[in-house]
C-alpha cells in the first residue's frame, strides 16, 4: 500500500520542457513513474522524446487531465509563476500537486493555500520548496532519487529534503510505503499531521519516522495529534539540536524564541506523548531499527 502515490497515479509534469522539470521527468519515468504529459502553453501540440518514451505537452492542466485521466501534477517553474500554476492545478480539479519549486514569496503560498480551501480543497498541494513524494516500487513524483530504499513497512514524513534521502537510505533494509517531503517553508500545504493520518489510516503501514526541524510549533502540534489521534509507534529527529538561539536558520526561516521553537522543545514535547526521538538521524534509525525487530 501507499499514500497519495501510487502505481496506478498518472503525473503530468508541469514545466516539463524546461531544463528542471526534463531533468526529473527522465528520472521519474526510470523510475517506473507513470508520466503521461506535460504542460506548456507556448508548446502546446508538441512531443518530448524521453529516451523513447515520447510525451505529449498539452496547454492547460485542464487539458492534460481531459486527454490522459491524469490525476497527480509535479511543478517545476520558475517562483514567479508558481502561484499561476497552482491555481491552474486548483481549478482543473486534480487530485495531487506535488509543488518542487524553492523561493516561492510566502504570500503567493499563502494566496494560493486560501484558493485551495475557498475550492473545497478538492486538490492535495505538497510542498513548495519539498522533494515531493515517492512510494518506493510504485511511483516516484519529484526529485527524490529512487534507487535508495526499497518498497517497505515505514511511512516517513519529512520537512528537511537532504535528511529524506538519508533517512531512506539509513532504513533501506526495512524499506517503506511511502516518503513525502513535506517543504520547511513557512507556510506549506501538507502537514506533519496530514501524512501522520494518512499512515494511521494505510494497513501497510506499521510505523512511522517523522522529521521536523526548528522553528515554529509544527512539531509539537503534531505530538497533539499523535497522542489522540495515532496508535501506531512513531519514531522521530528534530534538525538544529546545536543551532544557536535567536539566529535565523536555514529554509524553514526558523526563529528560536525562549524555549519555543528549539529542538529540545520539539524533543520534549514528542517524548511526552510516547515518541522515540534520536540525536542524529542514524541514531533515529536505530530506534526504528529496534522497533521494527520486534514486529
Amino acid at each position: 500500500m501507499a499514500i497519495w502515490l501510487t502505481k496506478d497515479s498518472k503525473v503530468i509534469v508541469q514545466g516539463m520542457t524546461g531544463s528542471e522539470g526534463s531533468k526529473h521527468t527522465r528520472r521519474m519515468l526510470a523510475a517506473g513513474t507513470n508520466v503521461v504529459g506535460g504542460v506548456n502553453p507556448r508548446k502546446a501540440g508538441t512531443t518530448v522524446d524521453f529516451d523513447g518514451t515520447e510525451l505529449p505537452v498539452f496547454a492547460s492542466v485542464a487539458d492534460a487531465m481531459k486527454d490522459t485521466g491524469a490525476d497527480v501534477t509535479v511543478i517545476f517553474v520558475p517562483p514567479q509563476f508558481t502561484k499561476a500554476a497552482v491555481v491552474e492545478a486548483i481549478d482543473a480539479g486534480i487530485d495531487l500537486a506535488v509543488v518542487i519549486t524553492e523561493g516561492v514569496p510566502v504570500h503567493d503560498t499563502a494566496a494560493f493555500w486560501a484558493y485551495n480551501v475557498a475550492k473545497g480543497e478538492r486538490t492535495r498541494i505538497i510542498g513548495p520548496n519539498c522533494p515531493g513524494i515517492a512510494s518506493p516500487g510504485a511511483s516516484n513524483a519529484g526529485i527524490i532519487p529512487a534507487d535508495i530504499t526499497g518498497a517497505g513497512r515505514i511511512g516517513l514524513v519529512s520537512k528537511s529534503g537532504t535528511l529524506t534521502y538519508q533517512m531512506m537510505y539509513e532504513l533501506r533494509d526495512i524499506g517503506f510505503s511511502t516518503c513525502v517531503g513535506i517543504g520547511g517553508d513557512p507556510i506549506i500545504g501538507t502537514t506533519h499531521i496530514d501524512a501522520l493520518a494518512a499512515f494511521e489510516a494505510d494497513p501497510e503501514t506499521e510505523a512511522i519516522v517523522m522529521i521536523g526541524e526548528i522553528g515554529g510549533d509544527a512539531e509539537e502540534r503534531a505530538a497533539e495529534f499523535i497522542k489522540a489521534n495515532v496508535t501506531k509507534p512513531v519514531v522521530g529527529y528534530i534538525a538544529g539540536f546545536t543551532a544557536p538561539p535567536g539566529k535565523t536558520m536555514g529554509h524553514a526561516g526558523a526563529i528560536i524564541s525562549g524555549s519555543a521553537g528549539t529542538a529540545d522543545a520539539k524533543k520534549a514535547a514528542l517524548e511526552a506523548v510516547g515518541v522515540k526521538v534520536g540525536k542524529t538521524p542514524t541514531e533515529t534509525a536505530e530506534l526504528m531499527r529496534e522497533l521494527m525487530s520486534g514486529r
